[in-house]
């Protein structure tokens, strides 16, 4: 394991909330700990799909996965993540539609 501070956690961070399926899976982990088979369900994708999401936070450090029997639940790797993505959903962004598509990207 290698340990990151600062840009580097910005940039994985930033990786990891660029996939809308990523976003919505660390959002429903800030509210609560959960099992993959009830995130697919409740976010509407695969299990697989679920499983690809979860390894890749993971592997971002921003979830873990704990035993809990035959099973893992997911949580996030540190609940300052929960109240960073809680203060970000209440920025209010002025964009410029020639610069930013609907979906973030940037287009210029």
């Amino acid at each position: 394991m290698e340990t990151l501070v600062h840009a580097p956690v910005l940039a994985r961070f930033g990786y990891a909330v660029s996939d809308p399926t990523r976003a919505q899976v660390l959002l429903a982990l800030a509210e609560a700990p959960s099992y993959p088979s009830d995130l697919a369900d409740n976010i509407g994708v695969s299990r697989q799909s679920m499983s690809n999401h979860l390894t890749c936070l993971r592997g971002c450090g921003l979830v873990v996965a704990v035993p809990d029997g035959r099973r893992s639940r997911y949580e996030l790797a540190d609940e300052r993540l929960g109240h960073a993505l809680k203060d970000l959903l209440g920025v209010v962004l002025a964009v410029d539609p020639a610069c930013c598509a609907p979906n973030g990207a940037c287009v210029a």
